[in-house]
């Protein structure tokens, strides 16, 4: 099976230092996918204690990550990872199902699901 997401190398690193600093070694990282932004969906990545059952979860580079099954069908493919430049760094997303992204970067929709548009912030 393959993963829903794949988490890069350079993503997994930075998201293992994220645990230790904010002490949630134990936990999973969370992608998920909510109504919102100006195109109607945007992503959601976080740290959970638990898994329920609906998720889908597997192991990326040591990082335990879970994933909804509604969210799946939007994330198949996603790429995420992480990436320094000269102004700094920060985790990217590449979603081979999005037809759509918003001009401020931050939401997204797809042919399948268009989401609920609200107001960028």
């Amino acid at each position: 099976m393959t993963n829903t997401v794949e988490i890069t190398e350079a993503a997994a690193f930075h998201v293992q230092k994220m645990m230790t600093h904010n002490e949630e070694e134990g936990s999973f990282l969370r992608v998920s996918v909510k109504g919102g932004g100006c195109t109607g969906l945007t992503y959601a990545l976080g740290f959970t204690q638990e898994k329920e059952d609906d998720d889908i979860s597997y192991i990326a580079h040591g990082v335990p990550v879970v994933v909804k099954e509604e969210d799946a069908a939007v994330l198949v493919g996603t790429k995420v990872d992480y990436k320094e430049s000269l102004m700094g760094g920060g985790f990217t997303i590449d979603n081979p199902n999005a037809i759509a992204n918003c001009g401020c970067g931050t939401s997204f929709r797809t042919a399948k699901k268009a989401g609920a548009p609200a107001d960028c912030e």
